[in-house]
């Protein structure tokens, strides 16, 4: 119990603690996260920008809210997965934000991918009128998020980070505790999907010069991701590049472009040099001036492809 206002019942048919749930933000990622957040016996309340995407939710018994505060009023966690700092920001603080709905003692579980700066500001404000806050960053694309196979990097105080781990168990496959400071789970995803760009750029160049030396790509796909890096983001952006496949996007340039920019402001914050970073952007940028906004984020790898002089890699 929460100040006496929220009630926990154990969920028999998961041998969990079922919670009350509000959850903030029903995109492609989101709308799976509170699928598997009713499938596991959670108590959940949606509030969506858009009311529409709320509604195949409600038919699987989530409560709609009419606004973040009302969502949040009542709920032991509320969990946000929202498309950037400037939706976060609003959504907590802004008028009818959650923080105005969280009961005392209540926890904001923010799943978003932010800035160090924001979650910084986050844990503060949440601090001031005595609620906790976490920083549960995911790593995964949709189809993830709807089996609720989702990585979770998690960041907070050890005794809330125990409180939420029934919602993080419904959501993801593991969870990783990675300090008692949220925004070092905010700075450790930038620095994966500052990784994944890597992968993306390395790729697409490796299949560049090998096609451009008259091999078949496939081959060089089946060979690298068999034997020296035999890892899903290898097989899954591998298989994208050579498909040629990056609509419908899993995760936008736009949000691709983002994160870019925000670990590199937090790099500059500490001082860390962080080269391929500024390659990766520039490739966002061309990116973005050809037109590709509302591509996947691999469809990085087309400039690598021009730049060799074909036109499929």
């Amino acid at each position: 119990m929460v100040n006496g206002a929220i009630g926990v019942f154990f969920d028999w048919r998961t041998g969990s603690k079922a919670m009350n749930i509000a959850f903030l933000g029903l995109g492609e990622m989101g709308s799976g996260m509170a699928r598997n957040l009713l499938k596991n016996g959670h108590m959940v309340t949606v509030w969506n920008r858009s009311p529409r995407r709320a509604e195949p939710l409600h038919a699987l018994g989530a409560r709609i809210a009419t606004n973040p505060a009302g969502a949040a009023k009542g709920a032991e966690i509320a969990i946000t997965m929202l498309a950037d700092d400037v939706a976060v920001e609003s959504v907590t603080l802004g008028e009818n934000g959650l923080t105005a709905g969280l009961a005392k003692g209540a926890a904001h579980v923010s799943t978003s991918t932010i800035s160090v700066g924001l979650s910084e500001r986050l844990t503060a404000a949440h601090a001031e009128r005595g609620q906790e806050f976490v920083s549960a960053t995911v790593f995964g694309r949709p189809d993830q998020a709807q089996a609720g196979k989702l990585f979770v990097a998690v960041a907070g105080s050890p005794d809330t980070v125990e409180r939420v781990r029934p919602a993080l168990d419904a959501i993801g496959q593991r969870s990783f505790v990675i300090g008692e400071v949220p925004a070092q789970a905010n700075l450790l995803k930038l620095a994966g999907n500052f990784l994944i760009t890597c992968v993306i750029e390395s790729l697409a160049e490796a299949y560049a010069l090998t096609a451009k030396g008259g091999i078949d790509t496939r081959k060089v796909h089946e060979l690298l991701t068999e034997t020296l890096f035999a890892a899903p983001v290898y097989r899954t952006y591998g298989e994208l590049i050579l498909a040629g496949k990056f609509s419908p996007a899993g995760f936008k340039m736009a949000l691709g472009q983002k994160d870019n920019r925000l670990v590199q402001l937090a790099a500059e914050k500490l001082k860390v040099p962080l080269p391929f970073a500024a390659i990766v952007r520039d490739r966002f940028l061309a990116a973005l001036a050809h037109g590709d906004e509302e591509l996947d984020w691999s469809a990085i790898a087309k400039r690598a492809a021009e730049d060799a002089g074909l036109t499929q890699i």
